[in-house]
């Protein structure tokens, strides 16, 4: 995947625009640009100080192709490590490609994805949890995932993971002295050290471990299923949040047969919102099908908003007929539509009747609603923020990355072993073993082990061309 040799990407996105940057870097970058750049000063690039924009015109073959800014990032003070050379010119199609086109004629090759980053990584200049860090800081669309993006590029949990790390190769170096005086039976590891040492980094690595429901759902949205009778108002619900006509909307029960599915930012905060077929019994094949996919998203969400209509269904019959699919790990939201056609809503029996219930029952909240008055749709996402103000609120380490996740749990089963292992007084051979792999699980995060060139790929393959 690597060049040695020098590249160039543009590092703005495609199409036209204001300005553009385009990006080069390697042995190369700062020679080759003296070639084509005229400065206003007179000044050339490779006699420039770092970290200054010079003004000039890009010229090839004789002809001027843009007025443009020109910085230059000496080694090693350079995002890659290496010569790096950014130039800001007019956003023209016309204008990049020539430019780009006039460094590929000289032997210059086109980045690939992430290759920028991947020789900032390979220059020392971050780990790998930082570089893959800066992908999902492109990428983030909410306050929360830059914060955690962010971080995580600050060093946060490079820190976190290099202290357990370090601890572990501590302790597992003097099993390995051990070993080296095996004959004469002597041990440099205290084992009840020992023993409290994997305690105490056993609870760091489920803490981030635990983190991640977090991450994952801060990142990917929080999943939140509409459900209900058919013609209970879901689709006209998904619609009001989402203010457009995502779903039909029909007075003819059971239009919705398919799932439909979209994202909205609320507070900071992204939540998947899934709107799904009334649930019923039927005869009817395609309906079925729907009903069958609506349960099964149910069961996988994080938020159910269960829609009803007092004239259709009651609490006990909304209870009974959902009682397997309201699960303990769900937050269900109990919303009664159409109140706007409600005589005195709020002070009816019903009303009070019905709060009685839900505070026996597994429901969490209740709210009543119209979906054509804005001012109710506004107090549900209030209700759905206040419901995950964890999220925007947490300042411990959370991690969203699914790679790190697993190197984490396989380093958690790993000392899982050497708790074991020491319980059942083992010699340190094998207690050496499961260290190691302990080690090399928490190494793989930040890359201070080698790195396979296949989950490199993996990795800087996800990135956009030019960082």
């Amino acid at each position: 995947m690597l060049s040695k040799g020098t590249i160039i990407a543009p590092s703005t996105p495609p199409g036209s625009g204001a300005i553009a940057i385009i990006r080069i870097s390697g042995s190369e970058s700062i020679k080759l640009t003296d070639s084509f750049f005229k400065s206003k000063s007179g000044i050339k690039l490779s006699s420039s100080k770092s970290f200054k924009l010079i003004l000039g015109d890009f010229i090839v073959n004789n002809k001027t192709i843009d007025e443009v800014l020109i910085s230059v990032f000496k080694n090693p003070n350079s995002y890659t490590g290496e010569d790096l050379v950014e130039i800001s010119c007019h956003g023209s199609s016309y204008i990049k490609q020539k430019i780009i086109k006039s460094y590929i004629d000289m032997g210059v090759e086109l980045a690939q994805p992430g290759e920028f980053t991947l020789r900032a990584y390979l220059n020392k200049k971050l780990d790998l949890s930082q570089a893959e860090a800066v992908s999902d800081l492109i990428s983030s669309e909410t306050k929360s995932e830059h914060k955690i993006a962010i971080n995580q590029i600050k060093g946060d949990f490079s820190n976190a993971i290099e202290l357990i790390r370090e601890k572990l190769i501590e302790f597992t170096s003097l099993i390995e002295l051990e070993l080296d005086f095996s004959e004469e039976d002597v041990k440099f590891a205290n084992r009840k050290d020992l023993n409290k040492l994997i305690n105490d980094l056993k609870n760091k690595l489920k803490s981030l471990i635990d983190s991640f429901k977090y991450g994952n759902v801060i990142k990917d949205g929080i999943p939140v299923t509409i459900a209900g009778r058919p013609n209970s108002g879901k689709s006209s619900l998904i619609n009001s949040l989402l203010k457009e006509e995502k779903a039909i909307v029909s007075n003819i029960p059971g239009t919705t047969r398919d799932i439909i599915e979209d994202t909205l930012i609320i507070d900071g905060l992204k939540f998947r919102f899934i709107d799904t077929a009334g649930l019923r019994k039927t005869n009817d094949e395609i309906e079925s099908l729907g009903i069958e996919k609506a349960k099964e998203k149910i069961k996988k969400a994080k938020v159910l908003l269960y829609l009803f209509d007092r004239k259709d269904i009651s609490l006990k019959e909304i209870i009974k007929e959902n009682n397997d699919l309201f699960h303990n790990d769900l937050l269900i939201i109990l919303i009664e539509n159409k109140i706007d056609l409600i005589e005195n809503y709020g002070s009816s029996q019903f009303y009070k009747n019905l709060n009685k219930e839900i505070n026996k029952s597994s429901i969490s909240n209740f709210i009543g609603v119209s979906t054509f008055n804005d001012n109710h749709i506004e107090k549900l996402k209030k209700l759905l923020i206040e419901n995950h103000k964890e999220l925007n609120n947490n300042s411990d380490i959370i991690i969203s990355n699914v790679r790190h996740y697993n190197a984490l749990k396989k380093a958690l089963e790993s000392l899982d072993d050497v708790e074991k292992s020491l319980k059942n007084e083992v010699t340190g051979d094998l207690l050496s073993i499961d260290l190691k792999e302990s080690i090399y699980q928490v190494g793989l995060i930040s890359g201070k082990i080698d790195v396979d060139q296949d989950i490199l790929s993996s990795i800087f393959s996800k990135f956009c061309i030019g960082k």
